[in-house]
This record gives C-alpha cells, sequence and structure tokens, in this order.
C-alpha cells in the first residue's frame, strides 16, 4: 500500500485541510455572489454542515484512528479497510454538494460517521481499553448530530439542534484531549530545557471545569436561549481559562509548535465566555461572533496545532515549526479573529468576513502544500 494508506491521520489530514482551504471560497462566492452550491443544504447550511460534518469529521478520524494503536495495543486501520473508509467521506462530501435528494444525501453522509463509530468502538472492546470508552461515546454523539443535521434540513427536528450537538462535543474533546495533551507536552518539554516551573498537575480546578464544561455544553444543547444556561456557559469559560493559567503557557513562547495550542485551549476558553455572553446579553454580543470564536478559533486552532504536530511525530520527524508551519498560525489565528470580529465592523462587514474567510482557509491550504511530501511520502 503507499504510505497515505499506512496510517489514518495521512488521508484525513490532507483532505481535511484541502476540504476547509476549498470550501470556504465556495460559500463566500456564494454568498456574495447569490448563486446556490447545489445538493440538499441551502448555502449557509451546507457552509456549516461541511466545516462541521466535512473538515471536522476528517480531523476527528484522522486523530482517532492514529491515537487508538497506542491506547489498545493493536494494530492501526490502513490499507483497504482505510481506503475503504476514505472513500465514504468523500462520497459524503459529494452527496451533500451534488445530490437533489436529501434523503439520498442523508444515506451516503451517514455511511461514514457510522462505520467509523463502528471501527472506534470495536477496538475498544477487542482491546479492553474502558477508560477510552467516553471518547467512543463521543464520536458516536458525533454522528448523531450528523443525523440531526439532516433532519433539521428536512424540517423534523430543530433547525440548530444538530450542529449544536456537533458542537458540544467537539467542545468536550478539546476540553478532555486538549487537557491531556497540552500541560503533558509542556511538561516534557519544559524538563527538557531544564525549568522547574512544570503546569500544575491534574486536581481539583481540573475537574471542576471540565463538570462544568460538560454541564453548560448539556444545557446549551437543550435550551440553547436560557439565561442560566448563558451563566454557566461564562462560569465554564472561566474555569477554563483558570485551568489554562496553570500549564504554564508564557513559559513556551519560544515553541511555536507548542505555543499554539496553549492559544488554542484560549480560544475554547473565550468562546464558552463570548457564548455565555451572547446569550444573557444578546444585543451586546453577537450570537455569530461567539459561535465563531468556538469554530474558527478554538476548532480551527486546536486541530491545526494537532494535525501539525502528529503529523511530523508520526512520521519520524523532528516535531519543529518552521517558518511556514509558523506562518499557518499566524494566518489561521488572524483569519478567526476577522472572522469573530466582522458582526461589529459596520459597513465594513462583508470586507472583514471575506479577509477573515480568506486568511482562515489560506492557512490550511498551506498545509496541504506544505504537508503533502509528508503525509504522502513515507517514514523518515
Amino acid at each position: 500500500m503507499p504510505p497515505i494508506l499506512h496510517y489514518g491521520f495521512r488521508p484525513f489530514f490532507f483532505l481535511a485541510a484541502l476540504h476547509a482551504g476549498l470550501a470556504i471560497p465556495l460559500w463566500l462566492g456564494a454568498y456574495f455572489g447569490g448563486f446556490d452550491v447545489g445538493g440538499p443544504f441551502g448555502g449557509m447550511h451546507w457552509h456549516a454542515h461541511e466545516m462541521l460534518f466535512g473538515y471536522l469529521s476528517a480531523v476527528i478520524a484522522g486523530f482517532i484512528l492514529t491515537a487508538i494503536p497506542n491506547w489498545t495495543g493493536r494494530l492501526p486501520l490502513s490499507g483497504w479497510p482505510l481506503a475503504f473508509l476514505v472513500g465514504l467521506w468523500l462520497a459524503g462530501r459529494a452527496a451533500c454538494l451534488a445530490s437533489p435528494d436529501p434523503w439520498l444525501a442523508m444515506a451516503v453522509d451517514l455511511a461514514f460517521p457510522a462505520t467509523l463509530a463502528f471501527a472506534i468502538w470495536r477496538e475498544v472492546t477487542a482491546g479492553k481499553n474502558w477508560k477510552n470508552a467516553p471518547v467512543a461515546v463521543m464520536i458516536t454523539l458525533f454522528g448523531v448530530a450528523n443525523a440531526a443535521d439532516h433532519l433539521a434540513n428536512a424540517g423534523l427536528v430543530d433547525h440548530d439542534l444538530g450542529q449544536r450537538l456537533a458542537l458540544a462535543v467537539s467542545g468536550m474533546l478539546i476540553a478532555l484531549i486538549g487537557g491531556r495533551i497540552v500541560p503533558s507536552f509542556t511538561r516534557n518539554w519544559l524538563v527538557k530545557e531544564g525549568s522547574t516551573a512544570l503546569p500544575a498537575p491534574f486536581g481539583q480546578p481540573d475537574k471542576a471545569a471540565l463538570a462544568a464544561t460538560a454541564a453548560a455544553m448539556l444545557g446549551w444543547v437543550v435550551m440553547p436561549h436560557n439565561a442560566l444556561v448563558g451563566a454557566f456557559m461564562f462560569a465554564a469559560g472561566a474555569l477554563l481559562a483558570v485551568r489554562l493559567f496553570r500549564w504554564r503557557g508564557l513559559s513556551t513562547v519560544r515553541e511555536p509548535i507548542l505555543l499554539v495550542l496553549h492559544l488554542g485551549y484560549g480560544w475554547l476558553a473565550a468562546s464558552f465566555a463570548l457564548l455565555g455572553l451572547a446569550i444573557m446579553l444578546p444585543d451586546a454580543v453577537p450570537h455569530s461572533s461567539a459561535l465563531h470564536a468556538l469554530t474558527a478559533g478554538a476548532v480551527g486552532t486546536m486541530t491545526l496545532a494537532v494535525m501539525t504536530r502528529a503529523s511530523l511525530g508520526h512520521t519520524g520527524r523532528a516535531i519543529v515549526a518552521d517558518r511556514f508551519v509558523v506562518a499557518m498560525y499566524g494566518i489561521v489565528s488572524a483569519g478567526a479573529t476577522l472572522r469573530v470580529a466582522a458582526p461589529f465592523a459596520g459597513d465594513w462587514y462583508a470586507h472583514v468576513l471575506t479577509c477573515g474567510g480568506a486568511l482562515w482557509a489560506g492557512a490550511f491550504l498551506l498545509f496541504a502544500i506544505r504537508y503533502a511530501p509528508i503525509l504522502w511520502g513515507r517514514r523518515a
């Protein structure tokens, strides 16, 4: 098999970046040009669906399929089974873009998350790795969210229910998995640098932050406009910020590939606070700004950080950010910042939105170009 099919991160990280880099310009063209992208969804709904269940689902698949062998001690999914899974993802993207039949598009699109969830549960049960069963549960819920988004398109459930559930799962995954890798990688690097000021170990502040995050996300899915839920969201954001502060992020400014993980987690804390404010003070904080702090900011920055780091480490290369990678980090955060700021820009809204989208998409196109030889080539 070619190297691209040796590990799950190789095809899925490449396709995710390419999809993000091309889908955003297509959506901007449709939004400002007034044309329909085709398929069962409208332009705005297609944009949201593809960013969540196209781009993000591919990143999640690449990460989980690569992490599971480390959790279970079993061989990774590779070769023809991996190629089949990639084919299901591609078929889903084609169906959501071109199929005029919403039920056909739904059936094709859901084949990928259903197969992915089956593969993950099979590995967890075969390896008896029950401590990571919550991650498998969340991947399953992400597939349920995809189905709910299709049902919303048919008018059978609340319009935003599937998207809120997907974002709740995404936020919880970042809070959980990011809470493992960010302090761990930071501690390892600081020890290597000879520093004695290390990230605080997991303790009560971490438990409080995770509990508040779960409660806030659950409340947001069920009652997205409730003021008490908004207060919980804001409190969760504050606790996530406290958690991040305990990890000594300012000590990593000389290591961009590590610093960006702290930046991504910082976006998560900020997005929760903004979502809480958008619920409690809707006239002061636009919901669109808060939502894109979570999507373009937290999800975009953290996924790019993980993709750049994991692709280097799992192909036997030094985990160091060159000037292209540093540029990606700066561009994606600049794009997210502009997207969050766009609703405040008044008459400049269209210009700020376009610049933000172009920068954000450009960061992922740069990843696809820079990392193509790494992901398609043999291990160093």
